[in-house]
């Protein structure tokens, strides 16, 4: 007798989905290992795990990318086999995944409406095609977030994130699984999102939340199931862990201290932005010293990347300077800040940080192309001893070097980004968002490696959304709001709340 025949024979309503000792195999690599998990509707589940654990093998499975070697999947009792993600669609199964999967050359309207595009004589209506999208933005919470009219390559990460969750949601959707939905939000788009898993959960639909964010699954899920090496090693009810429990089941060992101790005294100052003003920011002062790591906090929009490129001579400076080492000088493209000694490590590591279709070697090499070259040709013995010195050194999993980008793990990928500058030794680097998407061993991983760049002198600016991030590792934090540095706060005696205060703007500093 079945798990569902039990429950049938009991009175009890079948769940949704279940998974009955669901196995996948790539080659000597079990991803799968006996998975057997139920999903009832109206409750949200977090799936926890490490980068490699299984879950987006799972995450694939349910919506018919893969096959499973072996195992049965049920939907209201009845057992059912997804053969490609338009059968998973129609039995109202979605996933979305944390890189979208858009058309960068359509509107958001044409993305928004693939698949079942308004047409006459078969003939697409590009006015239907708009008042669609419009009318499904408004009723789900995004209006003022996405233009129906923009083109999807021109929208940001988080907008690309948004135009993913609503194309789920546009359909009949039944169980709906988000991977990372908030890695690329602000918090007012967080919330909106949360208040439609709200309003979806409230009508019965069956959500599958994975995040690294233990916060957020602390406040959002009810249950939480936690894989590691493709098997599931626990299943609780959420109110029942604590994040430390989490952390541990998912690592296989307690984490004993997630930031490195700070104890790295700041030297000379490194860099020096005085009165900097951009079309995007306005009258910037700041100096990040030797040794030292600043962090740089606010909300969405704020400025920070912007303050980053201007810093990387990717924005014009207006008015003002900038000073390297007492030096001031004219950055005015990217080529100028990195002979200066200035390196960035941009938020969309894989949009406009690495080339994933070639190898970690030409990834990690990148910078240092003209020191290894002799008459305009590459020594390939001494790029291959730089780039095994840099994998041993930042501690990047790679089957070889030669494996491409691309197949790397999220935290990985960061690791070869990281190591692109470590070659070339800057005096600054600027971090944007590094550990977004990241899993929790693979973030204190990257925490030890910055603490270790800043204890041989390397100055260290970092922009982060994650505030426990920037109390955590930054020695001082600027706080930005509307384009303007509003406070600074001493790393080791700020608090989320007085971080929050400055980059909204509290009543006192209005009046």
């Amino acid at each position: 007798m079945t798990i569902i025949d039990e429950q049938r024979r009991a009175g009890a309503p079948a769940p949704t989905l279940s998974l009955r000792d669901i196995r996948k195999q790539f080659g000597p690599v079990k991803a799968l290992q006996g998975i057997s998990l139920e999903f009832h509707g109206g409750e949200v589940v977090g799936l926890l795990g490490e980068n490699g654990a299984g879950k987006s093998t799972l995450l694939r499975t349910l919506s018919g990318d893969y096959q499973p070697d072996s195992g049965q999947l049920f939907i209201d009792g009845e057992e059912i086999v997804f053969r490609s993600p338009r059968e998973a669609h129609e039995h109202g199964i979605h996933v979305v995944y944390q890189e979208p999967e858009l058309v960068p050359e359509l509107t958001v309207a044409e993305n928004l409406s693939l698949g079942s595009l308004p047409s006459r004589a078969h003939l697409v209506s590009p006015r239907e095609t708009l008042e669609v999208a419009r009318r499904l933005i408004e009723e789900q919470g995004f209006g003022g977030t996405l233009d129906p009219d923009q083109l999807v390559s021109s929208c940001s990460p988080a907008q690309r994130q948004c135009i993913e969750i609503l194309k789920a949601v546009r359909d009949n959707v039944r169980l709906l699984c988000l991977d990372e939905p908030t890695s690329s939000l602000s918090e007012d788009e967080s919330q909106r999102l949360w208040a439609l898993m709200e309003r979806l959960r409230s009508t019965g639909t069956a959500i599958i939340y994975v995040s690294h964010r233990m916060a957020e699954i602390i406040r959002l899920c009810q249950r939480v199931a936690i894989m590691r090496d493709g098997e599931l090693v626990a299943e609780s009810e959420a109110g029942e862990l604590t994040e430390a429990d989490m952390i541990r089941m998912m690592v296989g060992r307690p984490l004993s201290r997630m930031f490195p101790s700070r104890e790295t005294e700041a030297g000379a100052v490194i860099v020096e932005m005085h009165g900097v003003t951009t079309s995007h920011v306005s009258d910037i002062d700041l100096h990040v010293r030797a040794g030292e790591i600043v962090g740089l906090a606010g909300l969405v929009g704020a400025g920070r990347t912007e303050v980053a490129q201007a810093l990387y001579g990717m924005d014009p400076i207006l008015a003002g300077s900038i000073a390297v080492e007492g030096r001031t000088m004219r950055l005015s493209t990217p080529a100028q800040a990195i002979k200066a000694g200035i390196g960035l490590s941009p938020e969309d590591r894989k949009g406009q940080g690495l080339f994933l279709e070639r190898s970690v070697s030409d990834n990690i090499s990148l910078t240092r192309l003209r020191s290894l070259s002799r008459f305009h040709v590459v020594r390939r013995a001494a790029e291959s001893e730089l780039v095994a010195g840099m994998i041993k050194r930042m501690r990047v999993k790679t089957r070889t070097p030669e494996s491409l980008a691309r197949t790397l793990s999220g935290g990985n990928q960061q690791k070869v980004l990281l190591s692109r500058w470590v070659a070339v030794k800057p005096k600054l680097l600027i971090l944007d968002e590094p550990t977004r998407g990241i899993d929790v061993g693979a973030k204190a991983e990257i925490y030890h490696l910055i603490d270790e760049l800043t204890r041989d002198g390397m100055a260290v600016l970092i922009i982060s959304s994650e505030m426990p991030e920037l109390i955590g590792l930054a020695d001082r934090i600027l706080v930005m709001r509307e384009g303007r540095i509003v406070g600074q706060l001493a790393g080791d005696e700020a608090t989320e709340e007085d971080i929050l205060r400055l980059a909204l703007g509290s009543d006192e500093e209005q009046s």
